[in-house]
């Protein structure tokens, strides 16, 4: 392709990691010393930004501020959950994208999302190339649930999987500390995946984890659930499970109480409350004194806790959307793909088709999931181990987090 100057839109679309911010220094920090890129735009919570006219000059922000993205956790341009329609059901959206992009000699656009998130990457791409307006859109992967398709694991979930563990070891030693017996439920995110329910096992392969664990890639069995707890409890007079939030009947139907009409944008349904209402079984099972415990947000902001690995390569991701792009690549997400050199850990991008990509769900394998379906075997942890290594050098300001204050100049 030819060399293609003009503007470039960096977005953050779903829900926030705690190192997202660290592939949008990548994107923001490469795109600002291309020559190629005449200005650097950061849509205000994601495409609902582009659509509303609301895009913050990123050249104005000052570097320092921005080299400490990469330590602060969540979407620091703002995110969204929108779904935009099919383009030949109704291109409203789609002509006011490239009503903005023509405006500001946008030629480059770049999201940071998961699954639906490409999904909007996808149509964008697709319609800008039927129309003939010259963009180059790329992917840049996010998501704690390490579902996306195509790539080795997704930005995010290494430090989410280390907060979990980690987590699971601390409750583990203070939930021993009586001479009563106590069973202890961790609710875990992850709606059809369970990658983050399945870190707990780290945590047990230290010897300081739950002794059940529960993934929706199989199905839950309430009664077997109860047995299973009670055998273990009368055992070793404690029992800790892992359960993940989307874990599920052999109908189907969640698990969760919490499971409402409500919805996000794209429909998926809202879960929670799983860990109090399975500690209500427990207990009227078991009469034993149970705590059910639901990490919730915390699993996801925990910058605190966070894999120096997930941020390089987060960043890196970034980083290599902006250099493909500018080469001249387009209608791609960027992957990641290990190898190991010297029996050390490498990890390198790879391009992924966004069609390939968009709304589809990578599954924890089967045989990483134990034959009773209540726990995950080692070859998960050979997977795990090398993404949560590492400690940051958080930036910190009287012993507390000091995290980017960005001045989000609007552009007119």
């Amino acid at each position: 392709m030819s060399e293609l100057k003009g503007a470039c839109i960096f977005g953050q679309s779903g829900g926030p990691t705690s190192v997202i911010n660290a592939s949008a220094y990548g994107v923001i920090s490469t795109a600002l010393k291309n020559p190629n890129i005449t200005r650097v735009f950061g849509a205000e919570h994601g495409i609902k930004g582009v659509l509303n006219d609301r895009l913050f000059d990123m050249g104005q922000e000052d570097p320092a501020e921005l080299e400490l993205l990469k330590y602060t956790p969540s979407s620091a341009l703002g995110s969204c959950r929108y779904k935009m329609k099919d383009p030949d059901v109704d291109d409203t959206d789609y002509k006011r994208i490239l009503e903005i992009f023509k405006k500001y000699d946008v030629r480059y656009f770049f999201y940071n999302g998961g699954n639906d998130s490409m999904d909007t990457c996808n149509k964008i791409s697709k319609y800008m190339q039927k129309v003939g307006y010259e963009c180059r859109v790329m992917g840049v992967p996010k998501t704690i649930d390490n579902d996306l398709f195509g790539t080795d694991h997704c930005p995010g979930f290494a430090s989410a999987a280390k907060y979990i563990a980690t987590s699971c070891m601390e409750v583990y030693q203070d939930a021993r500390v009586y001479d009563t017996g106590m069973i202890c439920i961790i609710e875990i995110m992850g709606r059809h995946a369970g990658w983050l329910t399945a870190a707990a096992a780290l945590a047990t392969a230290y010897g300081a984890g739950p002794d059940l664990i529960y993934v929706p890639e199989v199905d839950f069995d309430m009664e077997q659930f109860l047995t299973d707890v009670e055998r273990i409890y009368k055992e070793k007079g404690n029992c800790m499970v892992a359960v993940s939030e989307g874990i599920h009947y052999a109908d189907g139907s969640f698990v969760s109480e919490a499971k409402t009409s409500a919805t996000d944008g794209f429909g998926h349904a809202q879960l929670g409350g799983l860990a109090t209402m399975l500690a209500d079984a427990v207990k009227q099972k078991t009469g034993a004194k149970v705590r059910g415990i639901e990490l919730s947000l915390l699993q996801r902001c925990g910058a605190h806790l966070a894999s120096e690995t997930d941020i390089e390569e987060s960043y890196m991701s970034g980083k290599a959307a902006v250099e493909n792009a500018v080469a001249g690549i387009t209608d791609k997400m960027v992957g990641f793909e290990r190898s190991y050199e010297g029996g050390q850990y490498v990890c390198k991008t790879k391009l992924l088709g966004l069609t390939d990509v968009a709304n589809t769900e990578k599954k924890v394998p089967l045989e990483w999931i134990n034959a009773a379906h209540n726990g995950i075997e080692k070859p998960f942890i050979d997977y795990v181990l090398p993404l949560v290594q590492g400690e940051p050098k958080l930036p910190k300001q009287d012993s507390l987090p000091r995290f980017a204050k960005l001045k989000k100049v609007i552009v007119k």
